[in-house]
């Protein structure tokens, strides 16, 4: 049997996700952020991170969830992908969480629509479900959805 994984944990209207610590770079507070224009809406905007270029998606806005409380600033999440860092934006951090392959199972027909693309499966942990991000689906923004005006 494998050993368990380590899952670096969010939250998104308060809903439990998980990215595989070996993807986080690092999770950090709230950055000021450069808009670009004519980005898809859910590209909040660049940020400046040590001299390093970042892209920040806005995770509520891909998976179609609400829009974030005006007033509270979302965390961000890094993660290391094959073209470069990116800043998925949250509302929380939560703790790192080890979680038993036996514990993981398929995506349940409950989850529709984006938020359904963008996760692997889901792992019953003892108290909650963690979601499972698949962070490569979670990067890919449709360029054709360029905001109006």
């Amino acid at each position: 049997m494998n050993p368990p994984q380590q899952y670096c944990t969010f939250f998104l209207e308060g809903s439990m996700f998980g990215v595989c610590v070996a993807e986080v770079q690092e999770v950090i507070r709230y950055q000021e952020m450069t808009r670009v224009p004519l980005a898809p809406p859910v590209i909040e905007g660049m940020i400046n991170l040590r001299g390093q270029i970042v892209t920040a998606i806005d995770l509520r806005r891909h998976m179609g969830l609400n829009p974030r409380p005006d007033g509270q600033l979302p965390m961000n999440v890094v993660v290391r992908t094959g073209d470069g860092a990116i800043s998925f934006l949250v509302d929380e951090i939560g703790d790192v969480v080890e979680a038993d392959e036996s514990t993981f199972e398929l995506p349940p027909e409950t989850l529709t629509g984006n938020v359904r693309s963008m996760i692997l499966g889901v792992h019953k942990l003892r108290d909650r479900l963690m979601l499972v991000l698949n962070t490569r689906r979670a990067c890919q923004v449709e360029l054709t959805e360029s905001a109006s005006g």
